[in-house]
Order: C-alpha cells, then sequence, then structure tokens
C-alpha cells in the first residue's frame, strides 16, 4: 500500500469522525434525543425534556469534552461500579504502553527503518509515493547493527509492560476487596446454586434439599429455594407485556383514534385477561413437585458459612450436590436451567462445534478483505474492474479504506452471535454469559482479523507449514510485517470512525428516528438506560492492544494512530457511562483477569517474531538473546496467577468473616434475612396484573 492510500483512508475517517462529533454536540441537546444521547440521566431523573427553543442548541459546542475529562476515578465508581472502574483502567493501561512505545517508535525506531534501503530508498520529496514498507523493519539492511536498537527496544517494552501489569492487578484486587468491605450486605454473598440434586423416590427436591444442608451445616443454613420449570409461564409473561404496551399506546391516541379503537381496544383487553388466566393456572400448577428441576439456591446466615458450602465438595460423587456462586437475584439468568450434568456437558461441546465452524466460515470475508489490498489480485479476479482501478483515487479508496470498513461490517455479527452461543452453553447469570462472550469474541477477533489476515492469500495454501513449531518464528516474520499497512489501515478505519459512532449512537439514532412516528413519547419516569456492552468493547481494545505490541518494532508508524483512538477512546467512553450507560449487573472486576491474559498473549507473540524477525534479518545473536524473553514473561504470568487471580474467583475466609462481624451490630441484618427468603423466588411466579380486571386477584387458582 502507498502512504497516498493511506493517507486516503485517514483523510474519509477523519472527515467521517468531525461529522460524528459536530452532529452529536448539537444532537445531544435537542429534548426530542434525549432518549438516544442521555438515556442515563432520563433514567435517573436528573434531566428533564425541555421544550422552550433556543439558538444555542443549533451550535456545536465541546462543553461535554471538558465535562468528560473533569470526572475522577472514585465518582466512576460510586456512580457505574467497579467494572467501569476496570474498563477506564483499560483505557488508561493502554495509554501508558503505547505512550512508551510511541516515544521509542517514532523517534528511534521509524527513522532507522527510512535510513535502510533494503526494500527502496526512502523519497522524503514524494512522500505520497513512497510504499508503506519503507517504514517497516522490512527496509532495515540485513546483518545491520542497527537492528540492536529495535532488540533494546524490545527489551524495555517487555520490562515496562510487565511492571505497570503487575501494579494494574495489585490495584485492581485491592479495589475489588475495597468494593466487598464497603458494599451493603447483598443476597448473593449468603447464597449458593446446587445443581445435580440426586433423585428420591420418598421425598420431592425440595425436601431433600432441607434434609441435606439441615444435616451437614445445622447451625448456618437459613432457607432454599427450588428451581422450577417456567419457561411456559415465561412466554405467557412476556405476552401479556406486549399486549399491554399495545392497549396503552391505543388508548393515549387522540380523541378521534380512540373512536375508532375502542372496539380493539375491547378486543386486548379480554385477550389480556385470558392470558393472566393462564399465567395463574400455570403458575399453580409449575409449584407442584411434579415441575421442579434438580437445583436450589440455598442461603445461610453468614457469608463465610456460604463461602465454606462453595468451595467444599458436598457428596462423594462429583457429578452430584454442585455448588456455585449465586448471582445477584436481578442477575440470574433464568431461561436456560439445565440442572443435568450431562445436559450442561453436552451443551459446552455443541457450543465449542459451532464457534469452530463460525470461525472457519469467517475466513471467507477475510481471504476477500486481502484480495482488495492487492489491485494485481483484484484485477485477476475481476478483469472488467481493470479500467476502472486505474483511476488513481479509486484504487487508493479500494486498497486504503474499503478492506477495513468490509472487515469491520463482518465483525459487527460476532458479538451477538457469541453472546447467543453463551446463553445456551449453561451459564446462570447474565454476568457470566458476558464474560464467557468477551473471551469468546476475544479469541475469534484475534484469530480471524490478526492470523487469518496475516497468513490469508498466497501463504493460506502453505498454512500447514505452521504446524510445525520450529517454523512458527520464521514464517510470522515474513507475514506480520507484510500486513504492517493493512493494519494501520484497519485501526484508522476500526478504531477512529467506530469510537466516534459509538459517541454518535447511529444504530440507536436510526432506530429512534424509524419508530418516532409510530410510538408515543416515552415517559421519562418509566425510561431504562441500555448497559455497557462490554463483550463488544473490552475486545476491541485489546486487539488493538495486540496490534500495537506486535508492530510496535516492526511498522511503529501505527503507534499514532493508536494513541489518537485511546484519547478518543478515553473522552467518549467517560462521556457514555456519564449519560447514557447504567450498572445492571456488576461482576467486581472479573474483568480484568481476562485483560492481563490478553496483553501477556501479546507480549509473547511480539517475542516470538522477534526471534524470528532477527533470524531473517541474519542477526542470529540478537534472535538468541530474544528467547528467555518469552520464558521470563511466561515465569511472570505464572506469578500473577498465584498471587492475583485467587481474590478474583472468590473471597478470602479472612475478608468473609471481618464483613460478617461487620454487620453483627447491625440492626437492619434480621429484616435483611427475612427477605432473604424469597429472595430468589423466579419472577416468572409472580403474581401479575396487567389488565383492568381486578376480581381475577381475588379468585383462588385452583377450584
Amino acid at each position: 500500500m502507498l502512504v497516498s492510500a493511506l493517507l486516503t483512508s485517514v483523510g474519509i475517517n477523519t472527515a467521517l469522525c468531525v461529522l460524528f462529533l459536530t452532529f452529536y454536540s448539537i444532537l445531544r441537546k435537542q429534548p426530542s434525543y434525549y432518549d438516544v444521547y442521555v438515556p442515563r440521566l432520563l433514567a435517573d431523573g436528573t434531566s428533564k425534556r425541555r421544550s422552550h427553543f433556543s439558538l444555542e442548541r443549533l451550535i456545536p459546542s465541546a462543553g461535554w469534552v471538558a465535562k468528560a475529562w473533569r470526572i475522577s476515578e472514585e465518582e466512576l465508581l460510586s456512580s457505574s461500579g467497579l467494572d467501569t472502574l476496570v474498563f477506564m483502567r483499560l483505557i488508561t493501561f493502554s495509554l501508558k504502553i503505547f505512550s512508551f512505545a510511541g516515544i521509542i517508535g517514532i523517534f528511534l525506531l521509524l527513522p532507522i527503518n527510512c535510513l535502510g534501503t533494503q526494500l527502496e530508498e526512502f523519497d522524503i520529496a514524494d512522500l505520497a509515493g513512497n510504499s508503506l514498507d519503507v517504514f517497516t523493519i522490512s527496509n532495515v539492511n540485513n546483518g545491520s547493527n542497527r537492528l540492536w536498537i529495535h532488540f533494546s527496544a524490545v527489551y524495555l517494552l517487555t520490562i515496562f509492560t510487565c511492571f505497570l501489569l503487575y501494579y494494574e492487578y495489585k490495584y485492581i484486587s485491592s479495589k475489588r476487596i475495597s468494593y466487598f468491605y464497603s458494599s451493603k450486605p447483598q443476597p448473593h454473598q449468603f447464597t449458593i446454586l446446587v445443581r445435580s440434586i440426586p433423585p428420591s423416590s420418598s421425598s420431592s427436591v425440595s425436601e431433600t434439599v432441607e434434609s441435606f444442608f439441615k444435616e451437614l451445616y445445622p447451625s448456618t443454613y437459613l432457607s432454599h429455594v427450588v428451581i422450577h420449570r417456567t419457561s411456559k409461564i415465561r412466554n405467557l409473561v412476556n405476552e401479556a407485556r406486549k399486549l399491554y404496551k399495545r392497549i396503552t399506546k391505543l388508548q393515549s391516541d387522540s380523541t378521534q383514534q380512540k373512536r375508532r379503537n375502542v372496539n380493539l381496544v375491547d378486543h386486548y383487553e379480554k385477550k389480556l385477561e385470558d392470558i393472566e388466566e393462564n399465567v395463574k393456572l400455570e403458575q399453580s400448577e409449575s409449584s407442584l413437585a411434579g415441575e421442579e428441576t434438580r437445583a436450589a439456591f440455598v442461603s445461610f446466615n453468614s457469608r463465610y458459612a456460604a463461602g465454606t458450602a462453595f468451595h467444599l465438595r458436598q457428596s462423594v460423587n462429583p457429578t452430584q450436590w454442585i455448588t456455585e456462586q449465586a448471582p445477584e437475584p436481578q442477575d440470574v439468568y433464568w431461561p436456560f436451567f439445565s440442572e443435568s450434568f450431562m445436559r450442561r456437558w453436552i451443551s459446552k461441546l455443541f457450543v465449542i462445534v459451532v464457534c469452530i465452524l463460525f470461525t472457519i466460515l469467517f475466513l471467507i470475508p477475510v481471504v476477500v478483505v486481502q484480495g482488495l489490498t492487492n489491485l494485481s489480485q483484484l484485477e485477476t479476479w475481476f478483469p472488467f474492474l481493470t479500467s476502472i482501478l486505474t483511476i488513481t483515487f479509486v484504487s487508493q479508496v479500494i486498497t486504503g479504506y474499503l478492506p477495513s470498513l468490509i472487515l469491520l461490517l463482518f465483525q459487527k455479527m460476532v458479538p451477538p452471535v457469541m453472546e447467543f452461543l453463551s446463553s445456551i452453553q449453561g451459564y446462570i447469570s447474565h454476568t457470566d454469559i458476558v464474560k464467557s462472550a468477551c473471551n469468546k469474541v476475544l479469541w475469534f477477533t484475534i484469530w480471524n482479523v490478526f492470523f487469518a489476515t496475516v497468513f490469508s492469500g498466497s501463504v493460506l495454501s502453505q498454512m500447514f507449514i505452521i504446524l510445525d513449531p520450529k517454523e512458527i518464528p520464521a514464517k510470522l516474520a515474513v507475514v506480520v510485517p507484510a500486513q504492517a499497512s493493512f493494519f494501520i489501515a484497519y485501526v484508522v478505519t476500526s478504531g477512529w470512525t467506530s469510537i466516534s459512532a459509538e459517541l454518535f449512537r447511529v444504530i440507536p439514532l436510526i432506530f429512534s428516528l424509524i419508530c418516532r412516528p409510530f410510538t408515543k413519547s416515552a415517559n421519562d419516569d418509566e425510561f431504562e438506560a441500555p448497559s455497557m456492552p462490554y463483550h463488544k468493547d473490552i475486545p476491541r481494545i485489546l486487539l488493538f492492544g495486540l496490534l500495537g505490541m506486535t508492530y510496535f518494532f516492526l511498522a511503529p508508524l501505527i503507534l499514532p494512530f493508536l494513541l489518537i483512538y485511546l484519547c478518543l477512546a478515553y473522552i467518549i467512553y467517560q462521556n457514555q457511562f456519564i449519560n447514557v450507560y447504567a450498572t445492571k449487573y456488576e461482576t467486581a472486576g472479573k474483568f480484568w483477569p481476562i485483560v492481563h491474559n490478553s496483553m501477556i498473549f501479546s507480549l509473547v507473540l511480539m517475542h516470538i517474531i522477534a526471534v524470528g524477525i532477527f533470524a531473517l534479518k541474519k542477526l542470529p545473536l540478537a534472535s538468541t538473546l530474544t528467547f528467555p524473553l518469552p520464558v521470563l514473561t511466561l515465569l511472570f504470568n505464572e506469578y500473577c496467577r498465584k498471587r492475583f487471580l485467587p481474590m478474583f474467583v472468590a473471597y478470602s475466609a479472612e475478608s468473609l468473616i471481618k464483613k460478617d462481624r461487620q454487620d453483627q451490630n447491625d440492626a437492619t441484618m434480621a429484616e435483611f434475612f427475612e427477605k432473604l427468603v424469597t429472595a430468589y423466588k423466579d419472577p416468572a411466579l409472580m403474581p401479575i396484573q396487567y389488565s383492568s380486571n381486578t376480581d381475577s386477584l381475588r379468585r383462588p387458582l385452583v377450584s
């Protein structure tokens, strides 16, 4: 790719960014778009729609930038929770890493690459006509002593990154403990989930659970709630909710429409009453022993007792009485409660197979995208485009902008697919589903966007070579630098445009414009703000971290574009957490181990490429001296895993006992334990009343 093609991509994306930022600064001040740009403030009641017109509303302003910049870490923690803090620490951590890398890469490594003549002479007079390859390590002459500067840079970045990783892991761990100590008593702290309860011919599941835990934990067992099969009831409740919204909309129409719709409203009311009757009947049947699953929430009178029951294996048969930490009651994912050990195992196996097939199918757009970056290959595929491709601007757009855009559009389908697959894998909470989806999206993205891209094209047919571990560094040393220009353009397209589109909220805006003529304006008191899609945004930032690490010494030209993205991300996400996203579920910082592992993987990959590139550049001593780096990095990771990871799996006995003692003198604990008995009752079993017929509430469930 020529510099001119990259500049075309930068120009297009910069224009889109400016356009999105300008429109956002105007639309965010329009009351009719508050539900798009400040939904959290509407839901909290801290912002109301103002109807009076002012000219200031039509003038772009950057006041939101200063407001987002000023918000402190403690304010963010108190308003949005620890997961939000972890997400922002990921951005600031990346900024520190690549600011350090940028100083070395731009001011030291980049001039050395340009001074080389291995590929071609760098022509500063015709900057736009230069190939981007002259800015990479491939242009440094073989055997040049200047390569020792690249070698030293790899060591420096590794040391600096490991130091920051240790500091961040320690910091997040301490915040997690502090967050636990400062929290009020929560039901999930006193409760565990028990699955694979063995069947009994003489007693129900509820009686089996009660007798089992009363015998093993006579002084600490408090209560239990057996989980019932309620999928049919849940469907009826959802149908009733939709009908109620439809009736409310019809009743809110104008007087003329009310006269026309009165019969329709009566029809819906009658249908709604019938659904509510069916719900009550199904609820009464569900309460029978035959509808019980082999799973239950078991509560204890102390956190330490719940923690002890969670950690100990309850039965000599490890496939029975399986315990898990209970999620928060509002975090429970009720639709998929597979109580069978075998069914959950089969579900996980099925999801793995589907993920592999999806990964293989995704190679098709990756190969097509790489074909677009090569004009000669494109002319071979589509001979009729030869005359069009001779136009300079068209060829620059196709090679510099279109490939990244196509790959970005295909990537949009990955997070929802992975979230769905995680939801059928047997997880019991929304947070577990999001964490699992985050891991799936991350490794899918790393494989399909990075590895599949660098090994596509002519090398794709030779991928069997990399099955030999000895060949991996050499092959990576050849193919990774060759894709530097594509990934620089990818950071610009997928980074700059995506983050500005996140601020502009393109999809919610379009959806709002389409639905507005057909719906009544929402009541701000009933408005619900969206939650942060961590499984979509964390993998994207970690992918950019991988690209920054691997291309730090290969093609340092990527670093300025990456730093611009991270600066935009810091301001925009701070703004979104203030105005848009509300916390629905909290993992208390459990995303950080995913971040840590990804950064370690990026470091080791950089070391493997360095071993290959120094050998390829006829500097075998530097290649040999790089070998200790991945070993030392993995040893450092093992130390961090032993030192910090257990704090993210479960709280220590010391923490649990200390927190229990704090609550001993709390007068509200008696009331808390009374509510704990029913905290985990399935919402589908709760009575509903959407229709105007109140007599149905007084009728017995079973006549």
